[in-house]
């Protein structure tokens, strides 16, 4: 199957993707961004509360494993409407739990239909793009991840006050829907087994995802996601809690980091292209900036300034979302020859949501201890950890290279 090279083609591709992408953060999200209003609205603890977003996330990176080899096997196309079906269905049911423990179930299953969503996408566009094409189409679509964010942090505080957090998983469901319509008519679709003509894919195995390189690597990962998504979802909180504002404006500070997200992911796809061809490399780097954000903070913790807590925090989360595009979005093509791209891409993302699924209700349970000046300090020790990893790993991945380029 050879390359688009139709650049109106390619852009309307990268479009429906990046919507595809913002509609699965929708529908996502929103139960994060809702948490605060819910545990004061229904009086449900907040750590029995976040079980259910620690559930979705350990649903949704064992659903990588699953989405990724099926994305290699199967319709990409087919495999995200069903995503997009299920995550619909899922958010309708929600406002109708009657407990905790309904919503852990429901959003189980969320978590798990919207694994099948990223890694067949990252396959469709290794398949029809080229290699330049591709680093550009990854930064494109994570766009979409950040405009959904930012619309989440926009309209939940409009939803719960007008009517109440129920609302925001009901408009949730009708982006879904909506997209369902949108990807069917709109969106390609490419045969299981299509390959490349000029650029042959011979089948092979996933084996050297399991290397020691890349084991270590993987933890990276999970360090990354420890501080992405456990960062993101306790944001509104840790402001309402340190510095003392209410739910609502609580929550619209969740609309920074969004916004660093897309200039972070833009820096670091330069930084990548321009001054770092290692992927390791450039992700140590911005893993050592989300270590000084987070060392900043945990100075800031007894200052109870807003403007530079949030500045602050959306700065650590940008970084990660950076090391993310590095790691998930870079090195999955590097397994293409075997034919894994799709399987590559879910292993690691699977690694992401371990992290996620750690620290989401991790960090529930230390500020509930310990406070959140602690909290702070072992986020720094985890950014640390994650930036010392990843430098270590620069010369062992150069070799690998070499090897391989050899063979």
């Amino acid at each position: 199957m050879e390359y688009i090279q139709d650049k109106k083609k390619i852009n309307q591709i990268m479009l429906i993707f990046a919507c595809c992408y913002m509609v699965s953060y929708i529908t996502r999200i929103n139960f994060g961004a809702v948490i605060l209003e819910m545990a004061t609205n229904t009086g449900i603890d907040r750590a029995l509360l976040s079980l259910s977003v620690t559930g979705s996330f350990i649903t949704y990176g064992t659903g990588q494993i699953v989405s990724g080899i099926c994305g290699d096997k199967f319709s990409p196309k087919k495999l995200l409407l069903f995503g997009l079906g299920v995550t619909s269905l899922m958010n309708l049911l929600i406002p109708l739990c009657p407990n905790a423990y309904w919503m852990l179930a429901v959003w189980c299953v969320n978590g798990f239909a919207q694994a099948f969503m990223w890694p067949p996408m990252v396959r469709m566009m290794a398949t029809f793009f080229t290699p330049e094409v591709y680093s550009r189409s990854i930064v494109r679509v994570n766009w979409g991840a950040s405009v959904g964010t930012i619309l989440v942090y926009l309209i939940a505080p409009v939803l719960i006050s007008l009517l109440s957090w129920r609302a925001m998983f009901v408009f949730s469901a009708i982006c879904g829907i909506i997209m369902m319509f949108v990807w069917h008519k709109g969106s390609p679709d490419i045969p299981a087994d299509a390959v490349f003509v000029k650029h042959k894919r011979p089948t092979g195995n996933a084996s050297g995802l399991f290397s020691p390189l890349m084991l270590v690597i993987m933890l990276s990962i999970v360090l990354m996601g420890m501080l992405r998504d456990g960062v993101t979802t306790w944001m509104p909180t840790f402001i309402s809690e340190t510095c003392n504002l209410g739910n609502n404006i609580s929550i619209l500070t969740g609309v920074v980091l969004p916004i660093f997200t897309i200039l972070s992911t833009n820096v670091s796809e330069w930084l990548y292209a321009k001054k770092f061809s290692n992927p390791v490399l450039c992700s140590g780097v911005i893993f050592a900036l989300g270590s000084v954000a987070s060392l900043v903070l945990y100075f800031l913790s007894d200052k109870n300034i807003a403007v530079l807590s949030v500045l602050f925090t959306a700065l650590l989360t940008g970084s990660m979302h950076g090391v993310n595009l590095i790691l998930i979005g870079m090195i999955p093509p590097y397994f293409g020859k075997k034919g894994n791209v799709s399987t590559a891409s879910g292993v690691l993302n699977s690694c992401v949501y371990i992290g996620s699924a750690i620290s989401t209700y991790g960090i529930a349970v230390l500020t509930k201890n310990v406070g959140w000046e602690k909290t702070l300090l072992v986020w720094f020790a985890i950014a640390a950890l994650g930036t010392i990893i990843c430098f270590a790993c620069t010369k062992p991945w150069n070799k690998q290279m070499e090897t391989e380029k050899e063979a």
